[in-house]
């Protein structure tokens, strides 16, 4: 640990889905030494962490802290940077935390706050429960500008070239950095840059480093901003504390050109679910050693495909087929609980979970019987492999009394040369005093177990009295079946919505698609040329319709939107030498006359036959247009040569009357 200190939590009043600001009772481990704290309110909580900067937070159950996902992600981006949190009963299957404290003989008063948070700390000291991970060790960081630019007035491209002037210097600082930091530690990052007028509207560097680690903080000033986050993961992944050994584990693959894989431990906690598109054999088993060694290796159809089979030899493990087809709305079922983004990861889920349901009985039975002091998921192993479960106990114990007796032995041998003068029968007293001693503790042990799963049985006795009683009744079964009559009904609602959605975009396709023929047949019988669309006239829209379909020479464009540009965006229609634009609403005066100095026809409320981002004019139409406006550019060009005339003569006789000519 860093500074050894952890702070235990439970809540005394309230509750953090109510509407009351609930009270929580506070035990800091520091030194060995306990204090605690009654009814404090999560902000002063807060506080008090930034100014201690403890190791551990631990707590019986994570929601005590938050309502939900999302609040949970707040408390921890307000946490100090090294500071964890751990959920000391354990990750999806949980244990209480009353038999925690029995397991590392602690007296615990479960009606206590404060003796539940004192127990909560000391677990956590031991290394026992799991931490809760929200966060991807990647960092996203985000440069942008400050404030909005709004509409503006005569200086606002100075304005926005200043802002995005800032944002580009700020950018470059911080890439800067991150160069740096990638050179020291070899860890890469990604850049993503939106250019602007003057600069840089946005940046963004993705890190593939934990956010505490990197040598860039949040800030912000009147024009540029900085955010850093963590990016969130999809689900709540728990970590254990103590580091075991490898672990034994349940696979199940979805094969194909994208790989579904599943892992469970045998106590049903997912470890990792994902697919993968285009993954090799040797980097799927690579995958899956990372996570245990499977004990199970399981596939959702029937009979095993072929790939299946080769990542069971790869590891020696048992295959599992469930002997028939699944159906998907019992995948849907099974994998609903820890959710997936596609078909793949929800097959492989499927299988991986009901292999654990067609174990799940046998597994329990192995930890009723099985001594707490043996390895338990050794002895599941050797039951998968289909031996009995007292032969799986008797082997586990007889290689436990192996690894006990060696290591006896060697420190025997390796204290012989210090004390060759000792009585040996003295030695043979004490490592027989001392086995006695280790044997006599684990049957305490294991009889606490025995009373504590005595009185578990007694209630789940009670517990499956009242329900049979309750599935005997016809209320109950009256119920269940309007509960899946209603299940359907909204099914098939939801079904015939989408159907009705279904038809209509159909019917529009359809449509759509008679339309366009029209406007084909009209081009190929010459009755019609093509209208290239423009939504606005800004140079972003000008470039879309460019990096789409092209503009070039003797194109016709339309411009939904004509207001907004000036002479700059008028040169990106009149550099390609187009026929001629057509617009729907009044252009600027000064881009207007760009269009006339370049002879570049502008044509108002000339009618088009439009589909869609696609659309045709009619060539008589046109052309009519383009001989009218250029009998009106005619006109303004003489009216523009007069004017100039007129104004040489006035330059002219003001100089004669001056006497300067």
């Amino acid at each position: 640990m860093q500074n050894g200190i952890i702070y235990g939590i439970d809540i005394a009043k309230g509750s953090a889905r109510a509407q009351e600001v609930p009270r929580y009772a506070v035990a800091i481990l520091r030194d060995g030494e306990i204090t605690h704290h009654t009814m404090v309110r999560l902000h002063r909580i807060l506080r008090m962490l930034k100014q201690d900067r403890p190791d551990y937070i631990a707590v019986d159950n994570i929601f005590e802290l938050a309502a939900g996902k999302k609040e949970l992600i707040r408390f921890l981006e307000k946490l100090p940077g090294n500071t964890k949190l751990v959920q000391v009963t354990g990750g999806i299957h949980q244990k209480p935390l009353l038999r925690l404290a029995q397991e590392h003989d602690l007296s615990v008063n479960q009606f206590d706050p404060v003796q539940e948070a004192e127990a909560c700390a000391v677990l956590a000291s031991h290394g026992v429960g799991v931490e809760v991970s929200l966060f991807e060790d990647i960092t996203r960081i985000k440069v942008s500008r400050a404030r909005s630019l709004g509409r503006g007035g005569w200086s606002q491209n100075r304005y926005r070239r200043k802002v995005h002037g800032a944002v580009r210097g700020k950018s470059r600082e911080i890439k800067s950095i991150l160069d740096k930091f990638t050179k020291e530690t070899g860890i890469a990052f990604t850049e993503r840059i939106t250019e602007g007028f003057g600069g840089y509207v946005r940046a963004e560097y993705t890190v593939n480093e934990k956010r505490t680690n990197i040598p860039v903080k949040p800030s912000a000033n009147s024009d540029v901003q900085v955010s850093v986050k963590s990016v969130e993961r999809d689900k709540i992944q728990y970590i254990p504390l103590k580091k075991t050994g490898r672990r034994y584990t349940i696979v199940g693959i979805d094969p194909g050109t994208t790989v579904g894989i599943a892992i469970l431990s045998l106590e049903g906690e997912l470890l990792f679910s994902s697919s993968i598109r285009g993954i090799s054999h040797d980097e799927v088993v690579r995958t899956i050693s990372h996570y245990g060694k499977p004990a199970l290796v399981a596939t959702d159809v029937y009979p095993t495909p072929s790939a299946v089979e080769k990542i069971r030899r790869s590891f020696s493990a048992v295959l599992w087929s469930p002997g028939g087809e699944i159906k998907a709305e019992d995948k849907i079922a099974l994998a609903r609980q820890f959710g997936y983004s596609n078909d793949h990861e929800r097959d492989s889920l499927a299988a991986a979970l009901t292999t654990y349901k067609a174990y799940k009985n046998v597994f329990s039975r192995i930890e009723k019987r099985s001594p707490k002091y043996l390895d338990i998921e050794k002895i599941k192993f050797y039951v998968i492999r289909g031996e009995t479960i007292d032969e799986a106990i008797e082997k586990v114990s007889s290689m436990s009394l192996i690894q006990v007796k060696a290591k006896n032995d060697k420190d025997f041998v390796d204290q012989e040369p210090k004390h060759a003068n000792i009585n040996e029968k003295i030695i043979k007293l004490r490592d027989e005093l001392g086995q006695k001693n280790s044997q006599i503790k684990q049957l305490k042990e294991y009889i606490s177990e025995l009373k504590y799963d005595s009185g578990q049985k007694d209630i789940l006795i009670e517990k499956l009295e009242m329900r049979v009683k309750k599935i005997k009744s016809s209320t109950y079964r009256k119920v269940r079946q309007e509960k899946e009559i209603n299940i359907r009904d909204n099914e098939i609602d939801r079904l015939n919505k989408e159907l009705v959605k279904t038809r209509k975009s159909l019917r529009n396709q359809r449509r759509q698609n008679k339309r366009l023929k029209q406007i084909r047949k009209k081009e190929i019988k010459g009755e019609g040329i093509p209208v290239k669309i423009i939504s606005s006239f800004t140079k972003e829209a000008i470039n879309h319709t460019i990096e789409l379909y092209g503009i070039k020479e003797k194109d016709v464009v339309y411009i939904e939107k004509a207001s907004g540009g000036g002479p700059v965006t008028a040169s990106l229609l009149i550099d390609p030498k187009v026929r001629a634009v057509i617009i729907g609403e009044d252009m600027p005066h000064h881009a207007l006359e760009s269009f006339y100095d370049a002879q570049v026809p502008v044509l108002k409320d000339v009618p088009i036959q439009r589909v869609g981002e696609l659309a045709s004019v009619n060539p008589h139409t046109l052309g009519s247009a383009i001989d009218i406006w250029q009998k009106e550019a005619d006109k303004r060009r003489r009216e523009k040569e007069h004017r100039q005339v007129q104004s040489i003569l006035e330059e002219y006789r003001s100089e004669r009357r001056r006497g300067l000519v």
